[in-house]
């Protein structure tokens, strides 16, 4: 029969084998939260302090970093944030700076010559203009149709279209000539322009200029009015500006 010191003894021998493989357990495997081994936080949810996964729930690991693991406070992270920002706002304002939509300008500069034809019942003039179109852009100006309508004292007297006028490059400004047939059949107009006494010939002509672009995959239609005098009587007419 066992007396009460044995048993006491037998007891502590179990209590103390346990103890000596808790610490080996924590020496290589550091208790929650903690990377040197030495904490007083809670044990490991997932390995419950066992420093072993059990078999069958590798699938619902949890990912523990301790709070004072350095890969939490990377350095310089306000330098590299700042400096993300500033070239996202750089890169931006370069893209609107380009790309922007500026002004294409159509500008009549000159009446070149005037060419006057008598017939017995028409005046047939060809007037030959001067004209710049400056393009701001700094992308090409596709040219889709320009066309011109004339007006004598608010008459219509020609139309002209043209379709086949090249681009324009960015930041340029190019010149083109543009020849525009005046058919005169009113009688008033042709008595005026026929007539001896008179010395001066002189037409007030009103042209009406549409033209429309495309660029920056948008289309836009430019119009502009302006005026010039020429000589239906003889030809006479000498290269002259538009005011």
């Amino acid at each position: 029969m066992d007396t009460p010191g044995h048993s006491s003894k037998m007891t502590e021998v179990p209590d103390l084998t346990r103890a000596t493989e808790k610490v080996k357990t924590l020496k290589h495997f550091p208790p929650y939260g903690s990377i040197n081994g030495h904490s007083t936080g809670d044990t490991c949810p997932t390995c419950r302090g066992t420093g072993r996964i059990p078999r069958g729930h590798e699938d619902q690991l949890v990912a523990v970093i301790p709070c004072n693991d350095v890969r939490l406070k990377p350095r310089r992270t306000k330098l590299y944030v700042c400096v993300s920002m500033a070239l996202c706002l750089l890169v931006c304002c370069l893209i609107l700076f380009f790309l922007f939509p500026r002004s294409v300008t159509l500008t009549p500069v000159s009446v070149l010559s005037v060419m006057v034809y008598f017939t017995p019942d028409t005046v047939d003039m060809e007037v030959t203009n001067l004209i710049n179109i400056t393009n701001e852009n700094f992308v090409p100006v596709q040219i889709a149709e320009f066309s011109i309508q004339s007006l004598v004292t608010d008459i219509v007297v020609g139309k002209t279209k043209i379709s086949n006028m090249t681009a324009i490059q960015s930041r340029s400004q190019k010149s083109y000539t543009i020849k525009i047939d005046l058919p005169i059949t009113d009688k008033g107009l042709n008595s005026y322009c026929k007539s001896g006494s008179i010395k001066i010939h002189t037409l007030f002509l009103e042209l009406q200029m549409t033209m429309n672009i495309s660029y920056l995959s948008h289309m836009e239609q430019l119009s502009l009015n302006t005026f010039e005098y020429i000589d239906c009587g003889t030809n006479s007419t000498i290269p002259h500006p538009v005011r």
